[in-house]
């Protein structure tokens, strides 16, 4: 349990995803109510793929951006968001003392050279000979750098100069629970007085499709929300990049920055997954916060994948607070793993700022229209294979 003595204000929010860029877009196409995604680059499987991005607005070195994987400049363009959003872009004096927590996953494929090795492979007359010579001249230098998931942190600190301590969380889902968690609590034990948490992720990947779709992961042929998916359903993979300032009001107050929300609880778990142990572990994180939530003025912004037990185990705990008005972001973003429970926590600050939630988008009768304003957003995440974890994001003021 996070649960902060020092005021935690989130500052900033940087964020990217199939919706657009920045919050503005983002809650234009929410309220829009209109989810779309792509059933036919990847058919069977639905994407949510990358909005058009002028990625030399955030990252204006050509080389820098070339020796980046798109998840890479996904996430360093979202971070300079966040920092433009926070007021503290290009002015080191604050950039130097800037912790970053980053929630990143491993690097990507390069399927040409993976496809030509396969195919000489089979036809080599020494296969283990031909096979140890094309992994020594025809993989790139970078190719296993690109493996470690702190890169993604090490181009940020290049390109925007933050250089405080680091830190990378793998794990896909719960990376980014514990990515939140620990910000908060490094803030609120007065180890941390600013920092910049998030991530990104490309889920335009066929070696990651094929992965996912090897356990029926993958929601196939048409787009459907979250909570409509049912038995046969899965998650669409997304693209996003998102990345949040989180400083002490102190720190803040100093140098003069209003928040956006207050970040005041992020709580996380691992259940077993044997049959009820999600939605009795999401009873117990609910149990740590619960006292801190004031109904008719909150709402449950959830990550749900829409894959089978994971969701339907999530529905049936929130169905136990029918007070709560809920939403499901994955209808519209996809799922992106690491980064969504940043997201979702930015999205909840986004909520917060226009004071109500954006209107229901299911069929089903869970998601329900929201009357008054909105105050508290609880941000729920339940892992598609692995972890849980919860956030309580609240208006400032």
């Amino acid at each position: 349990m996070v649960d902060a003595p020092r005021e935690a204000w989130i500052t900033g929010v940087g964020i990217v995803s199939t919706l657009g860029e920045g919050v503005d877009a983002h809650w234009q196409k929410l309220t829009a109510g209109q989810p779309a995604a792509d059933a036919t680059t990847f058919a069977p499987f639905v994407v949510h793929p990358l909005a058009p991005v002028n990625f030399d607005t955030q990252i204006p070195k050509k080389g820098d951006q070339r020796q980046m994987e798109a998840w890479q400049r996904i996430g360093t363009y979202a971070a300079g968001l966040a920092l433009d959003s926070a007021g503290v872009k290009g002015k080191p004096e604050l950039l130097s003392q800037m912790d970053m927590i980053v929630a990143a996953g491993g690097g990507e494929r390069d399927l040409k050279v993976d496809a030509t090795i396969l195919n000489g492979y089979t036809q080599a007359a020494n296969p283990a000979a031909f096979l140890n010579e094309r992994l020594m001249g025809d993989l790139r230098p970078t190719l296993f750098l690109a493996q470690l998931s702190n890169l993604l942190a090490g181009n940020i600190s290049i390109v925007h100069g933050v250089t405080g301590s680091s830190r990378t969380f793998m794990g896909e889902e719960a990376a980014g629970f514990d990515a939140v968690r620990i910000a908060l609590s490094r803030i609120a034990a007065g180890q941390s007085d600013i920092a910049l948490v998030g991530g990104a992720h490309n889920g335009e990947r066929p070696e990651m499709l094929m992965l996912y779709e090897f356990a029926g992961e993958c929601l196939k042929d048409k787009l459907a929300p979250v909570w409509e998916r049912g038995d046969k359903g899965g998650f669409a993979l997304g693209s996003l990049g998102a990345f949040l300032v989180i400083e002490s009001r102190e720190h803040a107050e100093k140098r003069g920055a209003k928040p956006l929300a207050r970040l005041t609880a992020v709580v996380s778990d691992r259940a077993s997954r044997q049959p009820g142990t999600i939605t009795a572990t999401l009873g117990k994180l609910w149990d740590k916060i619960k006292d801190k939530v004031k109904g008719g003025h909150a709402a449950v912004l959830s990550g749900a994948t829409g894959t089978a037990q994971a969701t339907a185990e999530e529905r049936a705990f929130l169905q136990q607070h029918g007070d709560l008005a809920v939403r499901a972001t994955g209808t519209y973003l996809g799922h992106g793993m690491e980064p969504q429970f940043a997201m979702n926590v930015a999205l909840a600050t986004v909520a917060l700022a226009h004071g109500s939630l954006y209107p229901p988008c299911d069929q089903t009768g869970l998601e329900k229209p929201m009357s008054g304003s909105l105050d508290q957003v609880v941000v729920t995440g339940v892992g598609h294979w692995r972890g849980e974890g919860m956030a309580l994001v609240e208006r400032v003021g």
